[in-house]
């Protein structure tokens, strides 16, 4: 039985100890975490990924997530989590894209968003850890004349897997706070993933990444493709952590995602 708990994108957590025990690390120089720093210039998919910054309306606190450009015909769409976008259950203000962000500047340009998609259960239900296999959304960015895929380069190809899938040889890739990570900059861990429930479109968890605070949102790699959006872990207080990965399911996101696209196509340039 997993215990999991949501990564909060508006808290910044302090950690000290080893939460990934060295013998499952896969990524070279990884952190107590498993994560390492990603080599600058950032290319490829890691041009592609950037920081989601949204205000939750009641707190007025910023919320600070991980996205990812994902390819479309609109070539306007950004991948994420759907509580980077709807923050215990209201819809963030002033969405914002910044992709291949670093050290504090938006390299590649400021992306308002103009409008998200997440699953309907998402949006109408209290949260709960059953929830989980629905953490993904998608946001549409403000069309320009040259759109978000004009400037960031192609987007990533989607790789829907059904429940029961494993995958080896996954990267994540996410925007870490707190202690140990000062400022905002793209980090990597390297990942093997099992199933981790039994029920609905499944969960993939990785023992090889234990995600914190700002990693939320941030693409799982497979190749060329994304096949998940980083979504929880365990408590941070745990020794043995691990991170659980929101799968690209075959049904319910391939609809969201053709639903996007199209409101995406239709909506003027801004």
């Amino acid at each position: 039985m997993l215990s999991l708990v949501l990564i909060d994108p508006a808290v910044v957590t302090e950690v000290s100890q080893r939460n990934v025990p060295v013998p499952r690390i896969l990524t070279p120089d990884g952190d107590r975490l498993g994560y390492a720093p990603v080599p600058r210039p950032y290319t490829g998919p890691r041009r592609l990924t950037g920081v989601l910054i949204g205000r939750d309306p009641v707190t007025r606190r910023d919320v600070v997530c991980g996205g990812t450009v994902i390819g479309s015909r609109s070539r306007s769409l950004v991948l994420t989590a759907a509580h980077c976008l709807y923050h215990n259950g209201r819809l963030l203000k002033h969405l914002t894209f910044l992709p291949g962000y670093d050290r504090g500047r938006p390299r590649l340009g400021v992306w308002p968003i103009v409008d998200t998609w997440v699953p309907a259960r998402w949006r109408s239900r209290p949260y709960s850890a059953k929830l989980l296999p629905y953490d993904i959304g998608l946001a549409g960015v403000v069309r320009r004349k040259d759109p978000l895929e004009e400037v960031t380069g192609r987007g990533l190809r989607p790789l829907p897997t059904t429940r029961g899938t494993a995958l080896r040889g996954l990267e994540l890739l996410g925007y870490p706070a707190g202690k140990g990570y000062p400022g905002l900059r793209l980090y990597r861990c390297l990942a093997d993933a099992v199933e981790g429930v039994s029920k609905g479109p499944g969960l993939m968890v990785t023992r090889n990444c234990h995600a914190a605070a700002g990693g939320s949102g941030g693409p799982a790699l497979y190749g060329g493709a994304v096949a998940g959006v980083v979504s929880s872990s365990s408590p941070l207080s745990d020794a043995k952590g691990y991170t659980v990965l929101t799968r690209l399911g075959d049904g319910p996101f391939k609809r969201m995602f053709a639903r996007a696209d199209r409101a995406m196509e239709l909506r003027p340039s801004g």
